[in-house]
């Protein structure tokens, strides 16, 4: 796998040490929330979840650690791909609240559309969020993605419905 860089990211494959800073960041309750999961359902990480959680990405083709100041903040990953229709879904994860509100998600998300539609040669990319986490709907926006429409109460996180919000890119856009 390949290491792309940005300004002020890096993906990379996982590497001696990763284990430990995923385990140190811990599951902030109100990160983890972000994803769909209610928060008294939120696991307490551990040395095991950590290097299940870095494993998954080694045997994942297509995700990689999100660097920054030479420090583990999340992951990235292209999922469902599919070559012949030139597609996949994206899905980010920043967990450490440090590296929140700095524009780092933004130009990782960037960094990976730059390899999706350069190399990869994909046409579109999908992404879902929920509703309520505006901070990613604003950098999915910033990126370029268009909002297509709504999977209305489709997540049930902390006893209520929340809609899922279903964006996507397309390489004509991203290429403007």
């Amino acid at each position: 796998m390949s290491t792309l860089t940005g300004a002020n990211v890096t993906l990379r494959p996982p590497k001696e040490g990763d284990i430990d800073s995923r385990f140190r960041l811990g599951n902030d309750i109100e990160i983890i929330e972000m994803f769909g999961i209610s928060r008294n359902d939120v696991p307490t990480i551990s040395q095991a979840s950590a290097a299940a959680w870095v494993q998954g990405i080694v045997e994942h083709p297509h995700a990689w650690i999100i660097e920054a100041r030479e420090s583990l903040v999340g992951e990235i990953r292209l999922d469902r791909l599919d070559m012949h229709d030139r597609r996949a879904s994206m899905a980010i994860g920043i967990y450490d609240r440090n590296a929140l509100g700095k524009g780092l998600g933004s130009e990782a998300i960037a960094v990976l559309l730059g390899h999706a539609f350069g190399p990869l040669r994909l046409h579109r990319i999908g992404v879902r969020v929920l509703s309520y986490n505006q901070r990613a709907v604003r950098a999915y926006l910033k990126c370029g993605f268009v909002e297509e429409g709504r999977e209305r109460e489709a997540a049930f996180v902390n006893g209520a419905w929340h809609d899922d919000v279903m964006m996507s890119l397309l390489e004509h856009e991203f290429a403007r």
